[in-house]
């Protein structure tokens, strides 16, 4: 059964949730810590998470697990700990999805493993998808109804974790998006356009764009995607604009009214599945909720240009990919 292609024919757009990193830092998780490892000790601030993005109008959540491979786990000496903290993760997101009153689904967050494949680094295609495996035995163990691989730069690497997902749970459904930073690529040079035509036999639900550095080049990655294969199922989860640091701070220049004309163009674009990633939380999700239910008018706001964020801000939010948001 595919939960995913069900809740679309009852509604043409469905609302994702926005980032969780910062969220848990707002609730006291220090940098450096492991958010993963708070899906077993902090998880009823895990599943306020969670919960605020449902009461925002959120139609499906994505896990606390988007660094839950082995290999970023080894950064908290968490290696063996995988399939743990991941059911526990997926557990966090069901208890919240299960108590919401209405459908909301719940995808397993599954980013990149943070390491580069042979012949750029020293994992091999075989480790890379066991490793995928590994962690989507937890979610699959904790109730997730979606398997949700993102924020890649890799073709090869999002590959490996649709066959390590699929190894493991061969009827759930599957959905991938790559990062695109600036002139519309990834940072191992892959367009929108080679995305859905490289990933086009994997039989995934749904593709798109998550993260990146602006709206603008994501949304320009969404379109080549819409035109190389129009009837694919798109996801834009993008960033709250562009990031800029005030001090040690970074700061994202997407207000909610940013991110819901955002949330109005790309739905006219096509995109059936829309939310935020770094920097959008609860109130940027509320405000794409209204907007995408007619309930407000859509906010008349400038476009935010690349310009506008320093190159140490783009760097830095490319570090951040390891967490999420």
């Amino acid at each position: 059964m595919n939960k995913l292609l069900d809740l679309l024919q009852k509604e043409s757009v469905l609302l994702l949730d926005g980032a969780m990193g910062t969220e848990l830092f707002a609730r006291g998780l220090v940098s450096g810590g492991s958010p993963e490892e708070w899906n077993v000790t902090h998880p009823e601030r895990v599943q306020d998470v969670h919960r605020a993005y449902v009461e925002a109008g959120s139609n499906i959540i994505l896990t606390n697990s988007f660094g839950g491979t082995r290999y970023r786990l080894k950064l908290h000496n968490f290696q063996d700990r995988v399939v743990e903290l991941n059911r526990a993760a997926a557990q966090n997101a069901r208890a919240v999805a299960d108590a919401a009153g209405r459908t909301v689904l719940v995808a397993g967050s599954m980013g990149p493993t943070g390491e580069l494949l042979i012949p750029m680094g020293s994992m091999s295609y075989e480790e890379c998808r066991d490793a995928f495996a590994e962690q989507a035995r937890g979610l699959v163990e904790g109730g997730v109804d979606i398997l949700w691989v993102e924020t890649m730069s890799d073709l090869n690497e999002v590959k490996a974790a649709v066959e390590g997902a699929r190894s493991v749970a061969p009827d759930i459904p599957i959905c991938a998006t790559m990062s695109y930073d600036t002139r519309g690529r990834t940072m191992m040079g892959v367009t929108g356009a080679q995305m859905v035509q490289e990933l086009a036999g994997l039989g995934l639900t749904a593709v798109g764009a998550n993260c990146g550095n602006n709206l603008i080049d994501t949304e320009a990655a969404l379109a080549e995607m819409h035109a190389a294969a129009p009837d694919l199922i798109l996801i834009a989860k993008a960033n709250a604009g562009m990031p800029r640091y005030e001090g040690d701070k970074l700061i994202y220049d997407g207000t909610p009214e940013v991110m819901a004309a955002y949330a109005d163009r790309v739905r006219s674009h096509g995109i059936s599945l829309i939310g935020g990633c770094c920097g959008s939380g609860p109130a940027h999700i509320r405000m794409m909720r209204q907007v995408l239910d007619g309930v407000i008018p859509v906010p008349e706001v400038a476009p935010l240009t690349p310009q506008a964020a320093a190159p140490e801000a783009a760097s830095r939010t490319r570090e951040r990919r390891v967490r999420r948001g």
